[in-house]
């Protein structure tokens, strides 16, 4: 399925990669804390210059390469002349705000968690989605919005390294918080989705009561943890600190955890228990560039089988339910859209992370990081 290096843009990543192991790290935070830095901008200035017909912005890693395999590359044989490039940078609310206002539209469309929809366009950052073009029942109930549209699912799922504690494996987030019975580093995303319902859980909230989610007490109960935790910025980061056996747990997405434990031969493995289950959605910017062709894309990529693809290589489940049927009964099991995992996770509330998903990060970082 190779990846043509003019497919795939030059991003902070790719100076991270050259920076020595000790520095990689403190790199991408400070890339995080500029939101709309020189990734943001300016290689992407360069990229446009350079004639693309739409850029597709999401967070990299395997999910770069499984994009490009099961969507970039059959729209492009699709629609010959037609060239789709990726940045792997990471499309933050920071770095999209920007470069809306800057005016210099250098991405077409995003891939990001689906409230992000709800949270950017109302301030008038993207287009709305073009329903004549795309088919907004070919999603999941309640995810063709009006300006974002499901792209898979995923959950936040406890993953650990079955080797480190004695054969014992941590089943659910107050495992997590023993540093006792299960010691060792741990690893969450520097960020809200996900690890705010992780420490609320662990403080013995129910299930069914964590929205709204209380937020001094999520982030008393992360204060407890700090000194036993790694922050990671990138899911690629998150991806290597396991994989590299600097954590011994990791809160991470479902859409890692999977190809991690393959990967390891199930050195690595995760568990949906307590998971959180969330939905990437397309978005796409407003004065995109690429007009209607960007719509298109998103069109082709609601294709049953190559969300069955994407699934096969990424872990993502499909959100098109049709495609949900395809998927082989032997694989269901790593399936976040999985009836029996959805029973044993919580959905995420895509309305109060869209009102509250910026003020909380803001205080996640003065009251947790700082």
């Amino acid at each position: 399925m190779g990846i043509k290096p003019f497919d795939i843009m030059p991003a902070a990543a790719g100076a991270a990669r050259a920076l020595p192991d000790a520095g990689r790290r403190q790199f991408a935070a400070r890339m995080a804390a500029l939101g709309a830095g020189a990734a943001g901008l300016g290689s992407l200035r360069l990229a446009r210059a350079a004639g693309s017909d739409i850029v597709l912005a999401n967070f990299g890693g395997d999910a770069l390469r499984a994009t490009n395999s099961c969507y970039v590359e059959p729209f492009q044989k699709a629609n010959p002349g037609v060239k789709v490039r990726i940045d792997g940078s990471g499309p933050t609310s920071g770095k999209v705000k920007a470069i809306v206002e800057s005016g210099r539209i250098s991405w077409d469309v995003v891939d990001r968690n689906f409230h992000g929809s709800l949270e950017l366009g109302p301030q008038g950052l993207l287009e709305e989605m073009d329903y004549s073009i795309v088919d907004g029942s070919k999603v999941l109930p309640g995810y063709a919005g009006k300006w974002g549209l499901g792209s898979y699912t995923y959950a936040n799922v406890l993953t650990w390294n079955t080797k480190a504690f004695g054969g014992r494996a941590p089943r659910t987030w107050a495992d997590f918080w023993n540093v006792k019975d299960f010691p060792g580093k741990r690893t969450m995303r520097k960020h809200t989705d996900g690890v705010l319902e992780a420490a609320l859980l662990a403080d013995g909230v129910p299930k069914d009561k964590l929205y709204p989610l209380d937020l001094p007490r999520a982030f008393k109960k992360l204060r407890e943890l700090k000194d036993h935790l790694i922050f990671w910025n990138s899911h690629t980061e998150s991806y290597q600190l396991l994989r590299d056996r600097e954590v011994t747990m990791g809160c991470l997405a479902s859409s890692r955890a999977v190809p991690l434990k393959r990967d390891t031969k199930g050195e690595i493995d995760y568990t949906f228990n307590e998971g959180s289950f969330f939905v990437s959605g397309w978005a796409v910017l407003k004065g995109a560039p690429s007009g209607k062709k960007v719509f298109e894309f998103i069109a082709s990529t609601q294709d049953p089988q190559r969300q069955v693809e994407f699934f096969k290589q990424m872990g993502c489940g499909p959100i098109n339910p049709a495609a949900n049927a395809m998927i082989p009964a032997d694989l269901q099991e790593t399936n976040p859209s999985n009836p029996k995992h959805l029973a044993v996770m919580v959905a995420a509330d895509n309305d109060w992370y869209a009102k509250n998903s910026a003020d909380a990060l803001k205080r996640f970082f003065d009251e947790v990081l700082a």
